[in-house]
């Protein structure tokens, strides 16, 4: 039995503490014979969630973790090597020694370590589509010289990834650039919960009724960002990264029932689409046992989950962040950088009350229009345009 060594960067998160429920699963099953590896968790950061990082050190015997922001209000356990500060998680990179990285960090703040993964060769289980919208260029360049490989962990770029893999059209290992056998990849979303909202509720809409998405189980910033449908727009631009597809060759649809993830459309003709409950367990434990497909520890879906096979074009009227995904991919450089940075501040600002859940696309736009875009040449100018957008949107809430 061969043991992978395992570093999780933003443990505490829904990703993270998903991931290690899929660990938990996978080493039972090789105890079991069912499976003929193990993992070893050798490392463990979060940004700010002391008390359930030293809780999952200790449940899983981790050696190493990272803290970006420590109050000291929950002591280590004994024997935890704890870095802590802004650049923790990336030390973790070189500390650790890992044969996979889950790159789970909410943001921008998971640029840098996913950064340093890919360039050492590492393979990385990428669940933070912020990195390569900010900086995509950077981080598939880094991939390519290095051959490190990101293995999509959101289940529509996970789905894609299969239906690829399961036609031989390229895409074996992300990233990569897909040939002329496929002629679109179309994303699904849910729609939301205000898919059936009139414009003016949406815009007046409340973080309580934002947080409550209809399918999915996600973090606060996911969940903010798919009822405003940034987070396809997101998407949109981390499939053109990971399969190295124009704007052209993507697209999107509204499936409420989140049964279908992704749908491919073949030269010849041809429809192949990706489907499983809408639990993303799934897809991470796909990335991390890849190639192998042992059991899994997620419910299984059933043809008689799929009576509905609903869809609908999504409406860039009273969703206008979705068109701006297509906008970053054609202006290139650092215009993926000022939109992500744009929307984070967006919606801490919402989530704060500050502003209402309409001005969170027309912020992004505004910081699209005033900031531009710019050559993206290292990760200091990305940081810089991360930097400068955010400076932009508190002038707008000033």
């Amino acid at each position: 039995m061969t043991t992978r060594r395992l570093l999780i960067l933003g443990s505490t998160g829904s990703i993270g503490v998903q991931t290690l429920e899929v660990v938990a699963h996978l080493n039972a099953l090789a105890d079991r014979g069912g499976y003929p590896e193990r993992f070893e968790v050798v490392g463990l950061a979060a940004r700010r969630n002391a008390a359930l990082l030293f809780e999952q050190a200790r449940s899983f015997g981790v050696p190493t973790a990272a803290l970006a922001e420590d109050d000291g209000s929950a002591p280590p356990p004994p024997g935890l090597s704890v870095r802590r500060g802004p650049d923790a998680a990336e030390g973790l990179i070189e500390d650790t020694s890992p044969d996979i990285v889950l790159a789970a960090m909410v943001g921008f703040a998971g640029l840098p370590a996913t950064l340093a993964a890919a360039r050492r060769g590492l393979r990385i289980a990428l669940a933070n589509k912020e990195t390569l919208v900010a900086a995509g260029s950077l981080v598939t360049e880094a991939c390519g010289r290095s051959g490190a490989a990101l293995l999509p962990v959101d289940s529509e770029h996970s789905g894609v990834w299969q239906c690829l893999l399961a036609h031989h059209a390229g895409g074996e290992v992300p990233p990569t650039r897909v040939g002329p056998a496929v002629e679109r990849v179309v994303l699904t979303a849910s729609g939301g919960p205000f898919r059936a909202w009139a414009k003016e509720q949406i815009d007046s809409a409340t973080p309580e009724q934002a947080l409550k998405h209809p399918t999915w189980s996600m973090g606060a910033k996911v969940t903010i960002d798919s009822a405003s449908l940034t987070n396809k727009a997101l998407e949109l631009v981390e499939a053109h990264w990971l399969f190295g597809l124009p704007s052209a060759r993507l697209g999107a649809l509204v499936h409420p029932p989140s049964i279908v993830h992704a749908i491919v459309e073949f030269a010849d003709g041809s429809v192949v689409a990706q489907l499983g409950a809408p639990d993303m367990r799934t897809p991470i434990q796909y990335a991390l046992a890849h190639p192998r497909r042992p059991a899994g520890v997620s419910r299984k879906s059933s043809p008689l989950d799929w009576r509905s096979f609903e869809f609908e074009p999504p409406d860039t009227d009273r969703f206008p962040a979705l068109r701006l995904g297509f906008e970053v991919i054609d202006r290139g450089g650092s215009a993926g950088a000022v939109f992500n940075a744009a929307n984070e501040a967006a919606v801490e600002a919402f989530l704060a009350r500050r502003i209402p859940f309409g001005a969170i696309p027309r912020l992004s736009e505004a910081a699209l229009r005033e900031v531009g875009a710019s050559p993206l040449r290292d990760l200091a100018d990305a940081l810089a345009a991360d930097g400068e957008a955010r400076r932009f949107v508190a002038s707008r809430l000033a």
